[in-house]
């Protein structure tokens, strides 16, 4: 048995644990309800924003033209990570980027063989996992999560948008971890370019819309700026599901370490009652001695 010197010392590095975790519950509590107002509030426009957008690439005619609606053969792939730049969160970083690492080598397998499938990694722990499995990484946007604005981030689906255009990548791919709630995130990958067309048979179906101005000016003016949405929803769904994940972490170490501390408390008890219960019996057995 560990002697009360140990077993005190054990204790108080299991407090000052605790605390720290219980601090970092109440930061991530603080931070979760900020980025769940930002996700709940974007969703509902972004969501029918990109079903709007599904609905008049199905309905584009030959008139009409959009190099983010061309279907191309998937030859180059670019996957991007969406991560977070620090850990203590449980599994939110290692489930979503073994997703990604699966959705290469099983989806893309051919053109990871051949060397066209690459990585952009949005956070700092992503890129950890990546690197450990030898995934290409072509580069890298860990500042987006120090100032998480639209702005930064219509940057970055700009770059994506004129990649595609160029045909430096004939397929991009978001994964990423959409929040559900402070306890689930869900693993999502989701087609970024080109934009895929509604599922439902709108062709069969009388759609008599009116466009004004045009239907290719706003075919121009809707997709880029739907798909910048979209890219920032993403955004704020895994900063939202960091956030959740992380206090939810935090939360059972703190149970977890408060269970601790009862054990090593009542372990320490039953020692110094044992090493009490010796002091008695080597006193008594002095007496005796002394007293024969």
């Amino acid at each position: 048995m560990a002697s009360l010197k140990e077993i005190r010392t054990r204790i108080s590095s299991v407090k000052t644990t605790r605390q720290v975790t219980s601090a970092m519950k109440m930061v991530s509590a603080a931070k979760l309800k900020k980025a769940q107002d930002a996700i709940l509030q974007i969703r509902p426009y972004a969501d029918k924003l990109h079903h709007i957008l599904q609905t008049i690439s199905t309905l584009l005619d030959d008139s009409v033209e959009s190099v983010f609606t061309e279907q191309r053969t998937p030859e180059k792939v670019l996957i991007v990570l969406i991560t977070s730049n620090r850990g203590l969160c449980g599994a939110f970083n290692s489930s979503i980027s073994k997703t990604a690492v699966d959705l290469a080598q099983t989806k893309y397998y051919r053109q990871l063989q051949a060397g066209k499938v690459s990585f952009l990694v949005v956070g700092k722990q992503g890129e950890k996992y990546l690197k450990s499995r030898k995934m290409p990484i072509s580069g890298q946007a860990n500042h987006v999560f120090d100032s998480l604005t639209f702005e930064h981030a219509s940057v970055l689906a700009q770059n994506l948008m004129d990649d595609f255009e160029s045909g430096h990548h004939d397929r991009i791919e978001l994964v990423y971890n959409e929040f559900k709630n402070a306890a689930v995130q869900n693993c999502t990958v989701e087609q970024f370019l080109p934009v895929q067309e509604e599922d439902s048979d709108l062709k069969n179906v009388n759609t008599n819309f009116i466009y004004e101005p045009s239907m290719a000016e706003i075919v121009n003016d809707l997709i880029p700026r739907s798909l910048k949405i979209q890219f920032f929803k993403a955004l704020l769904d895994s900063n939202a599901a960091e956030h959740g994940a992380r206090m939810t972490a935090m939360h059972k170490a703190t149970d977890n370490a408060s269970e601790l501390i009862k054990e090593l408390t009542l372990t320490f008890n039953k020692a110094r009652q044992a090493a009490i219960t010796n002091e008695i019996l080597e006193v008594t057995n002095g007496a005796n001695a002394l007293n024969g």
